[in-house]
């Protein structure tokens, strides 16, 4: 028996892995983040699966199913929405496995900033402008941020920000980067990626606050910050293809001798 923690991407149901929606498909039980995972894909567990959405459970209540299933030797499809190793709450659910001698796996899924750079057709790493990712969050009602990880010590490196669970904290968001990144930085709102509902608000540090307010977004969002996303056509290209540069690959071309 064992235990599958998934990572069902975004929201679009397409974008699950294929090892994913086979684990969902053979697995007699499948506990499911509901307010994040559509419908869609936990309809292809089997159809005398026990389907629960756990939306509503404790820590408590998901391990105790869990256990039920080992007593059954059932496999569980754990399904997570994005990539379970971001924002996931999977390690506390591993830790208690592992003290129950539970076993367990863990396939992985498109994160929601990835997701969101692919809807916007951008790439989040730009020569010369920013070629690191800040995948983060602010401090609100869950724990807070472990000292050194603040806003204003992750943005002096001037990198793309992906900030999650944070729509609601704008305000601090401003304070805290616009003395770095400069007001006009660009900023976008990636909401409900991968959903029907899916859409995206442009703006900049300046702005953004009061264009997030008159969409009425509080929640289900990405926040991306950083001068990549406003790179446009203006940038160099990449060594990667450059005719010039060598590599083990595409080695230098010898020069015919005229001989």
């Amino acid at each position: 028996m064992t235990v599958h923690f998934i990572g069902a991407g975004p929201g679009d149901p397409e974008l699950i892995t294929v090892r994913g929606l086979k684990l969902i498909e053979k697995c007699k039980v499948c506990l499911y983040a509901g307010s994040l995972v559509p419908p869609a894909i936990v309809e292809a567990a089997p159809k005398d699966a026990l389907v629960l959405d756990t939306a509503s459970m404790t820590l408590d209540e998901i391990i105790d199913e869990m256990t039920k299933a080992h007593a059954q030797q059932l496999d569980v499809a754990r399904v997570h929405s994005g990539d379970p190793s971001i924002y996931g709450a999977t390690a506390e659910q591993m830790r208690r496995l592992d003290e129950l001698g539970i076993g367990y796996d863990v396939t992985p899924g498109v994160p929601a900033f990835a997701a969101a750079a692919a809807a916007l057709k951008t790439e989040l790493t730009i020569p010369e402008i920013a070629q690191s990712i800040i995948i983060t969050r602010t401090s609100m009602k869950s724990s807070g941020m472990p000292e050194g990880e603040e806003l204003e010590t992750l943005g002096r490196s001037g990198a793309t920000m992906a900030i999650h669970l944070s729509v609601r904290n704008l305000g601090e968001i401003y304070r805290k980067l616009a003395p770095l990144y400069g007001e006009e930085c660009p900023v976008i709102i990636a909401y409900r990626v991968g959903w029907p509902d899916e859409a995206f608000i442009h703006g900049t540090l300046a702005d953004i606050r009061e264009k997030a307010k008159a969409s009425k977004i509080t929640r289900t969002a990405l926040i991306f910050v950083g001068p990549a996303l406003k790179a446009g056509k203006e940038f160099r290209d990449s060594a990667l293809y450059d005719a010039n540069h060598v590599h083990v690959l595409r080695p230098k071309k010898k020069v015919k001798s005229s001989a």
